[in-house]
């Protein structure tokens, strides 16, 4: 047999076993769906620092909106529910590495993070806006020039301040929701942007320093994030989302934690 001819049919072989090697990698392609079923556990990221969706209570067990709705949807899943705490700036790359398979805190939707994660339909209503004292005269964004505004870092209020706020306001960025509730109330900001729920719970306190509505940032429902291509986990969760919408489960749970019926627009 000639040099060349041999090497050509080796060539061949090796294409030909490269080709068969390649081919049940692509047919196995990720099923989260399929490994909690397997598994019979679901790994769900959750806040542990934003009440009402998510706070330790006094019994130092996980307690919010967002911690009874992980515990629905394990429930509906037929799996036992293993919650992972997570901040604003890491709960996205929680889900992107792998380290849960879903995502329920308070998340909003945006195109930077619809590029890289899928969202279920709205569980949760929510709205940003921009809240001072009662005696700071702001009314609308030009009003933050030469102001001193605090925000959490990486969440969606970060986000939507950052696109819009004046070029002389200064920004001050806090690693969680305690961290920029702690810097409102001890006068570290003249004002925070930050969720309703959040306001409301600091009003809760009754604090010398009291949060108002000054304008809305952005209208922002929360919904539950899960990995890119996961048609059949997508399809489940939202089936849970609308039987629960339908049944009044998630009225119940809004009416627990906000205080007030589900939207109907939601």
């Amino acid at each position: 047999m000639h040099k060349r001819h041999f090497i050509a049919i080796l060539a061949a072989a090796v294409g030909s076993a490269a080709l068969s090697l390649a081919l049940p990698v692509s047919a196995a392609r990720a099923d989260t769906l399929s490994d909690i079923t397997s598994s019979k556990t679901v790994r769900i990221a959750v806040p542990q620092d934003f009440p009402p969706f998510g706070s330790v209570g006094t019994d130092m067990k996980p307690q919010g909106y967002d911690i009874d709705m992980a515990t629905l949807i394990a429930e509906k899943l037929g799996a036992k529910l293993e919650m992972v705490p997570v901040t604003s700036a890491n709960r996205v790359p929680y889900l992107q590495t792998k380290k849960v398979d879903l995502v329920i805190s308070s998340l909003g939707k945006n195109p930077e993070r619809a590029a890289v994660i899928d969202f279920s339909d709205a569980y949760a209503p929510y709205f940003n806006g921009v809240f001072a004292p009662d005696d700071v005269a702001i009314k609308s964004l030009d009003d933050l020039s030469g102001k001193v505004v605090g925000v959490t870092r990486g969440s969606i209020e970060d986000l939507e301040l950052t696109k819009v706020a004046p070029a002389d306001a200064t920004i001050k960025r806090y690693e969680d929701n305690i961290g920029t509730i702690s810097a409102f109330l001890s006068g570290q900001v003249v004002a925070v942007v930050t969720g309703n729920v959040v306001a409301a719970a600091i009003l809760d306190k009754n604090p010398p320093r009291k949060p108002e509505l000054k304008f809305l940032i952005k209208n922002s429902p929360c919904y539950v994030g899960m990995n890119k291509n996961e048609p059949e986990l997508m399809a489940k969760v939202n089936e849970i989302i609308a039987a629960s919408k339908k049944d009044g489960t998630l009225d119940d749970i809004s009416m627990k934690w906000l205080h007030q019926p589900l939207d109907k627009s939601l």
